[in-house]
């Protein structure tokens, strides 16, 4: 079997997406939206700001009344307050955020006046408009504010707060089973057998998982018989995907890759990336499965390059790839390889410097790092060369 390059296992796992059920809408109250995915497009129902207000602590005047005279202070004006027109030949004492009185169009700042017995001198030339922001600087009633599709963070709720948004239509959650296979894991807290390791997947899946915006359901550790696979697969009906680590192979006593052959179907690719070469796709009685390798940096590479954006779409995500920025490598690669490499790095002093040891099961390095690194196919790599750089925190935010 040839190596599937990352771009194409992409592609086909983004167009399983998009021929997946639909995730219902619901609306749900704004503080609750973090991490959501917005159904519909948010367009906003007024102005923002719905009037004229001042940028300044200062004083509210027609530009036109402007001269070396001092002129009187014919109100004060607060925020949240409703001015008064602003008489002719007068200004306004008033502050940030305030509305504008009928008739004023200019504001000068506190420092650069000086009130005496209630008249003001302006000590320099004003221009027409200054420190005034106009209604409808930020957003008109009828624009698109946010697109459907967007996942939300709190700067985009500070956003809907501002449009008087106090519900929100977004995608209902994604949900997933997690299973892990293989007879030598045990959960944390039991004593470890000879042989045996605990199952530190898991709960770096379920972590992540959740974060997404996904529901998340602990499907266990499946045994070594395929009837009790199978009812445990069986029983993630209600999910829209069940996400399993460890290997799936084509022997006869590997019980998850036998159910799924009898049971639905079964897709083995062979990624052209280093770490997890390995990938299963499928389904289990109509329901997604999405197969991850087993070493605990395989899998962490595989679920950020595939199986989030996989997630991310299925929710209703348009943009699913993570950021990246070009950075200065601060080692070599002298050796050109067959597969793309992803090596847990750090930045230090502008340079990714990579962790001494990247096997794919040491989960430490990604602990230690704060990024992955990649390193092209079919290309050697001299210190310095610029490199792709994805953050950790882009990636698990």
């Amino acid at each position: 079997m040839s190596l599937i390059p990352l771009e194409e296992a992409l592609q086909r796992l983004l167009a399983l997406a998009e021929q997946a059920e639909v995730l219902p809408c619901e609306d749900v109250p704004l503080e609750q939206a973090d991490r959501r995915v917005l159904a519909v497009d948010l367009v906003a129902s007024l102005d923002l700001p719905p009037w004229p207000n001042s940028a300044m602590d200062g004083y509210a005047l027609r530009h036109a009344d402007w001269c070396e005279e001092p002129l009187p202070v014919s109100q004060r004006i607060l925020a949240g307050q409703a001015p008064e027109p602003l008489q002719p030949g007068t200004c306004a004492r008033i502050f940030t955020g305030a509305p504008m009185p009928e008739g004023a169009d200019t504001v000068e700042m506190q420092e650069n006046a000086e009130e005496a017995e209630g008249r003001v001198r302006f000590s320099q030339p004003l221009r027409l408009g200054q420190h005034v922001r106009p209604q409808g600087q930020e957003t008109r009633a009828g624009e698109r504010v946010l697109q459907a599709g967007t996942r939300l963070g709190p700067v985009e709720l500070g956003l809907a707060a501002s449009l008087g948004q106090a519900l929100l239509t977004v995608r209902r959650k994604a949900r997933v089973a997690v299973v892990s296979t293989g007879d030598e894991l045990i959960e944390p807290g039991q004593s470890l057998a000879p042989g045996q390791i605990y199952n530190s997947n898991r709960s770096l899946l379920i972590a992540w998982l959740r974060r997404l915006g996904c529901e998340v359901r602990d499907a266990g550790i499946l045994p070594d018989d395929p009837r009790r696979t199978r009812e445990v697969l069986a029983e993630q009906a209600d999910m829209d995907l069940i996400l399993s680590t460890g290997g799936v192979s084509v022997g006869e006593a590997d019980c998850l890759g036998q159910v799924l052959r009898e049971e639905g179907e079964l897709t083995l690719w062979k990624l052209a990336i280093k770490p997890g070469k390995p990938l299963t796709c499928g389904h289990f009685r109509g329901v997604p499965v999405l197969g991850l390798p087993g070493n605990p940096a395989s899998t962490l590479v595989t679920f950020a390059l595939l199986a989030r954006p996989y997630l991310l779409r299925r929710m209703g995500v348009q943009a699913v790839e993570p950021l990246s920025v070009e950075v200065p490598a601060g080692f070599a690669r002298p050796k050109a390889g067959n597969r793309r490499e992803y090596l847990r790095a750090r930045l230090e002093a502008g340079r990714a410097v990579l962790y001494a040891n990247q096997s794919s099961g040491v989960l430490r390095s990604a602990v230690w790092a704060d990024g992955l690194v990649e390193v092209r196919e079919g290309r050697s790599l001299e210190e310095g060369e610029p490199v792709r750089f994805i953050p950790l925190s882009e990636l698990l935010g």
